[in-house]
């Protein structure tokens, strides 16, 4: 009975998701607002769940299933992050989605899936627990790419990510079976006891096939080609969801994988995402500088933000995997704001895809642009924004941790990233507004995005309390 309880939210948004797929067969077209506001609900329903019945920060760890699955602070907040996160993305979406004529059941249930694939990898004990919760969610991801199956630019992306994507899930898998021949063991608190006496030549080998799918995962070079493209060729409604969640849950199966299971190995799989880190921070920024597209241009800002969440784990123990955790929440909460005005922007049914499409946006819709620029300031990491103190912690981990070399690479590839993301400011401040009538937020919306925005705002004036949160949890797991 315990193990069910332990598990008890992802079995309610199971059952919660079979549910609406039934029910909206029921639903009229005309009415599908009832199917969004459901699927909001479920998120939010499983949310309230998490926080009643999961670990309070700080306690100890809990284990079900024979230590297939664990509970600790740190699942817990990394679940709270990706429903809530969910939840924002698709109250966003609506609008969008209804207009280009993809509001349905089956968007719905893809987005609840592929969420409760990132809440089972949140608590995976287990190298299968954490598979089998990667592709729950990557089969979700690849089928909300090609939603639009008339499109033949979301159709190619969607091809090249599952390709891709299939690639480095056998990566992954073909490394987690050499750690099970060199240790014997698939559960992770096993592997770390046994890494000090198996053979060391296999443990570095499927260490670099780890790291290689779990960088495909983050997005992060060498295997950032999908990014770019799936960014620019997905509906922007299933950008902003596939650019938020998803990165938290790359954190997630990081942590649980190099944390709990290969911490011991430290030396041999930090060198290997040193290099990752240093190749994302460098060329994601320089390659951001020359795109003109907007969505491109925030795809390679992903690659290097999750370039400067690798600092934190390269770090390695309690301080970088916090601050680690402590960015991708940050991230995420940005990630939000920047996409999800450019899914409002859309909702006329012309695309928001190009930097020059934001031209006067302050002339047109002051208070739009202002929380635009807020999200540019904090992707950038210029202070008080939350983007600010999250790339101080993850640089401050790394110094700790002797990569000074890296923390100064990060610091001049963040500067120079800063041009790209000022640019958007001064097209959106200082050029002339395009004619045309602008797609505005509904006040639903805009309440929703201003309470958002200004959460870069408030955390980032008082961040102590977020990071408090990331530290207390990964301390205690």
């Amino acid at each position: 009975m315990k193990d069910l309880t332990l598990v008890s939210p992802e079995i309610v948004l199971l059952s919660l998701a079979c549910l609406i797929l039934v029910v909206d067969l029921f639903v009229r077209r005309d009415q599908k607002l009832y199917t969004f506001t459901c699927g909001i609900a479920a998120l939010l329903w499983t949310a309230a769940y998490v926080y009643a019945v999961g670990t309070p920060i700080g306690s100890a760890p809990q284990y079900a299933f024979s230590n297939l699955v664990v509970v600790d602070g740190v699942a817990t907040v990394l679940k709270l992050s990706i429903l809530l996160s969910a939840a924002v993305a698709m109250g966003y979406s609506w609008r969008y989605l209804k207009k280009h004529d993809l509001a349905n059941g089956e968007y719905v249930t893809l987005v609840l899936l592929g969420t409760l694939g990132m809440l089972v990898m949140a608590s995976a004990a287990n190298m299968l627990t954490a598979y089998l919760g990667l592709e729950l969610l990557s089969l979700s991801m690849y089928a909300l790419v090609a939603l639009k199956r008339d499109d033949k630019i979301a159709t190619e992306a969607a091809m090249k990510y599952f390709v891709l994507g299939a690639l480095a899930s056998g990566l992954l898998l073909f490394g987690m079976s050499i750690i099970y021949g060199a240790t014997a063991s698939l559960d992770l608190d096993t592997i770390g006891a046994a890494l000090a006496k198996g053979n060391r030549t296999a443990i570095a080998l499927g260490l670099i096939f780890i790291a290689a799918g779990v960088a495909f995962k983050l997005g992060v070079v060498p295997f950032h080609m999908w990014v770019p493209d799936v960014y620019n060729g997905a509906p922007t409604a299933v950008t902003l969801f596939l650019g938020t969640a998803p990165k938290v849950a790359a954190f997630a199966l990081a942590y649980r994988l190099f944390n709990d299971g290969l911490a011991a190995a430290i030396a041999d799989w930090s060198v290997i995402l040193a290099v990752i880190a240093t190749l994302s921070v460098i060329v994601g920024n320089v390659i951001a500088i020359a795109q003109t597209n907007i969505k491109r241009m925030l795809a390679y800002s992903a690659i290097a933000n999750m370039g400067f969440l690798l600092l934190g784990i390269v770090a390695g123990g309690k301080e970088g995997f916090s601050a680690a955790l402590f960015y991708a929440v940050a991230y995420t909460i940005t990630g939000l704001v920047s996409l999800g005005i450019l899914v409002m922007l859309s909702a006329r049914g012309v695309e928001f895809d190009n930097i020059d499409n934001l031209k006067g946006l302050n002339s047109r819709s002051p208070w739009l642009a202002f929380l635009m620029l807020l999200a540019m300031f904090s992707l950038a990491g210029i202070p008080p924004t939350l983007g600010f103190w999250a790339k101080l912690t993850v640089i401050e981990a790394a110094v700790n941790a002797n990569y000074v070399w890296l923390a100064v690479i990060a610091v001049l590839a963040s500067l120079v990233g800063a041009f790209y993301y000022l640019r958007v400011v001064k097209v959106m401040y200082f050029a002339d507004a395009e004619p045309g009538v602008l797609a505005m937020p509904s006040r639903g919306e805009m309440v929703l995005l201003s309470a958002n925005a200004l959460a870069i705002l408030v955390l980032g004036a008082l961040p102590s309390a977020l990071l408090a949160i990331c530290v207390k949890a990964v301390q205690a797991s």
